[in-house]
C-alpha cells in the first residue's frame, strides 16, 4: 500500500477513535464519573507504590497526631480524587463552552468582577485542589474574560503541546516561569486576570514560609506583582462538595502589607497567601495533590526517592562526560 494511503487511514482510524471517545466522555454522567474515577483510584493506589509512600510521608508529616489508620484511609481518598480527576479533565478535552458551564458552580464570582471593574488587574492564586484545570478554564467560559496562567514546561515536548493545546482552546493564555515577570507585569497593566499556582516548592527563588507548620518554601511572584502593580490578590479554589459538584470558590482579596521594606513585604505577604492556601486544603484535604514533595528544600530526607534519582542523574552525567572528553585529571 503507497505511504500516503497508509497515512490517510491511520488519520482515518485516529479521528474514528476521537469521535468514539468524544461520544463517550461527552455523554458520561457525573454519577458514572464519580463511581468509575473511585475505581480507577482504588487501583492506582494499589499499584503507584512510589507516589503512595510520598502521600503516606506527606500525611504523616503534616498530621503527626493521627493513627496509621487514618493516614492510610485519607491516602486512598486521595488517590480517589486523581481518578475522577483524570476521568474529568478527559471529559473536559470534549467540552464546548456552553458545556464547561454545566461542569461546575461559581460563588462569590461578584468577588472577582468588582476586581476586574477597577482595571488594575487581578492575580488570581490557587492550587492543586481538586480540579485546577476546571478552574483554569471556567474563566473564559463565564466571565468571557481570557485568563493567562504561569505554567512550567513538561519535559515531554509532545505531553507539553497536548496540554498547552488543552488549556488555550477557550482563549486562555500560558506563559512559561523562565523570565516571565516582564510578561505578567504586562498582563496586570492591561487590566488582564493573571493566575498563579501557590503550592509548588521553589528551589532557587523562593522565600521561606510555614505551610502545615513546617518551613517551606513559595513563589515571591504573587507579592511581588500585587506591591509593583497595586493590583488585587484573590484566592480562587476549586472543590467538590458532599455531592460530587465541582464548586468553584472565589474568596475574599489577601489585604497585602507594605511597609516600604521590600524583602520583609515579600516574605510576609506570601506567608498570608500561602496561609489561604493552607486553610483550602485543610477544608477539603483528600482534594489537594500530596504527591507533591511540598517541603523537600529544608526536609530532604522525607523524599529518599528523590536524593536517589538526583545521585543517578549525577553519575549519568559524570559518564556522559567521560565517554566525550575522556577521563579529567
Amino acid at each position: 500500500m503507497p505511504e500516503n494511503l497508509r497515512g490517510s487511514k491511520r488519520n482515518y482510524e485516529l479521528d474514528r477513535e476521537r469521535s468514539i471517545l468524544k461520544k463517550y466522555m461527552g455523554r458520561l454522567p457525573k454519577r458514572h464519573i464519580l463511581l468509575i474515577g473511585k475505581i480507577l483510584g482504588r487501583f492506582l493506589y494499589f499499584f503507584d507504590t512510589h507516589h503512595r509512600r510520598i502521600v503516606w510521608r506527606n500525611l504523616y508529616f503534616s498530621y503527626p497526631e493521627w493513627s496509621r489508620d487514618q493516614v492510610q484511609n485519607l491516602s486512598k481518598r486521595v488517590f480517589q480524587n486523581y481518578g475522577i480527576f483524570i476521568l474529568e479533565v478527559l471529559q473536559m478535552a470534549f467540552s464546548t463552552r456552553e458545556e464547561m458551564l454545566t461542569r461546575a458552580k461559581i460563588e462569590g464570582e461578584e468577588i472577582l468582577t468588582a476586581a476586574l471593574s477597577k482595571q488594575k488587574g487581578v492575580i488570581v492564586v490557587g492550587a492543586h485542589l481538586g480540579n485546577w484545570e476546571l478552574g483554569l478554564q471556567y474563566s473564559p467560559c463565564y466571565f468571557q474574560r481570557p485568563l493567562t496562567g504561569v505554567a512550567k514546561k513538561l519535559r515531554n515536548s509532545t505531553l507539553d503541546r497536548l496540554v498547552h493545546k488543552f488549556r488555550t482552546r477557550f482563549g486562555n493564555r500560558i506563559i512559561y516561569k523562565k523570565g516571565a515577570l516582564p510578561e505578567m507585569m504586562q498582563t496586570l497593566r492591561q487590566g488582564k486576570i493573571l493566575g498563579l499556582l501557590m503550592d509548588i516548592s521553589r528551589r532557587f527563588d523562593g522565600v521561606e514560609v510555614q505551610f502545615f507548620g513546617r518551613k517551606a518554601t513559595a513563589t515571591p511572584a504573587a507579592a511581588l506583582l500585587a506591591l509593583r502593580c497595586k493590583s488585587p490578590v484573590i484566592p480562587i479554589f476549586c472543590h467538590r462538595n458532599q455531592m460530587g459538584d465541582l464548586v468553584i470558590k472565589v474568596e475574599r482579596p489577601i489585604e497585602i502589607q507594605r511597609t516600604g521594606d521590600l524583602r520583609s513585604d515579600l516574605q510576609t505577604n506570601t506567608q498570608l497567601i500561602t496561609d489561604r492556601v493552607e486553610q483550602a486544603v485543610r477544608k477539603n484535604p483528600e482534594q489537594w495533590n500530596w504527591i507533591l514533595k511540598r517541603w523537600k528544600e529544608f526536609y530532604p530526607g522525607l523524599y529518599p526517592e528523590s536524593k536517589q534519582r538526583l545521585q543517578r542523574l549525577k553519575m549519568k552525567a559524570k559518564r556522559r562526560r567521560h565517554k566525550n572528553f575522556g577521563p579529567i585529571a
